[in-house]
């Protein structure tokens, strides 16, 4: 366990020193999610109680969605892990006396939390503290704060264990970007990342809500904004675990799969 947690914090601490690329991220994304409250704003203001989501609720959304985007986006992959698997430099890796599915998985969480704890911080605060109906607030209920900390943590680990999948199939295509794009674009739509899985039609909500994609984003932004009970809270975090050892099980079983057929071109 100490070699992996090693992995975590030298990946983590590598991705700290990208603050340039990182300020201009925060820029972009405080612009960008600016312009999706104004939209919303207009359709809010022209059908006032017909929304299934408080006002107040869509912004915490919108601001904690751009915020983490890094560590929501399903398209951030590691580049390193490709190009090893590119290059056939996974060689190397695989001789070394540790388990390559967890390394892996230590280095993509990292990168993740990396980069989200660069972006987040400026945005949030930011937000917080514009005049105005677009001003993100506080938590109202701090128990169901806890439960929206432990349902990220969670929400992680479901990001890197779909990420590991991508990893895995990697081996066969050599080429990461038809089956990150297909993944990605399926992911954007059902997690939340297009508009927020409340404005679905209630068949297709209900659907959604159940798969894998929803508790990586929907779900757990909406603990924080109150839209979820705690019992309801709750529900979501077992939820996230069933689908956090489903996936992470699935991921192991296919990278064994690829391992026994590997074949490393060249010298």
């Amino acid at each position: 366990m100490k070699q992996y947690i090693a992995f975590f914090r030298i990946r983590f601490i590598n991705f700290l020193q990208y603050k340039t690329a990182a300020w201009a991220a925060v820029g972009t994304q405080f612009i960008w999610g600016t312009l999706e409250l104004i939209v919303f704003s207009v359709f809010y203001d022209e059908g006032i109680g017909i929304f299934p989501m408080d006002f107040q609720a869509l912004v915490d959304y919108i601001w904690l969605k751009q915020a983490f985007l890094s560590f929501f986006a399903l398209w951030v992959l590691d580049s390193d892990i490709l190009e090893s698997i590119r290059d056939g430099s996974v060689a190397y890796e695989l001789c070394r006396p540790i388990n390559l599915y967890e390394m892996w998985f230590s280095k993509c969480s990292a990168s993740r939390l990396s980069k989200c704890s660069l972006r987040a911080i400026p945005i949030l605060l930011v937000a917080m503290l514009i005049p105005g109906r677009f001003r993100m607030s506080l938590p109202a209920d701090w128990q169901l704060f806890g439960l929206f900390i432990i349902s990220m943590a969670a929400a992680l680990i479901i990001i890197s264990a779909c990420c590991m999948l991508i990893y895995a199939i990697t081996f066969y295509l050599l080429a990461p970007n038809g089956i990150t794009l297909v993944i990605s674009s399926v992911a954007d739509f059902l997690s939340g990342a297009v508009i927020p899985l409340m404005f679905f039609p209630e068949p297709l909500r209900r659907i959604a809500e159940l798969l894998p994609f929803a508790s990586m984003q929907d779900l757990p932004l909406r603990i924080y904004g109150g839209e979820l009970a705690y019992m309801e809270a709750i529900h979501v975090i077992l939820l996230q675990l069933f689908w956090a050892i489903v996936l992470i099980a699935l991921g192991k079983w296919l990278l064994k799969q690829v391992l026994k057929r590997v074949v490393v071109q060249g010298g």
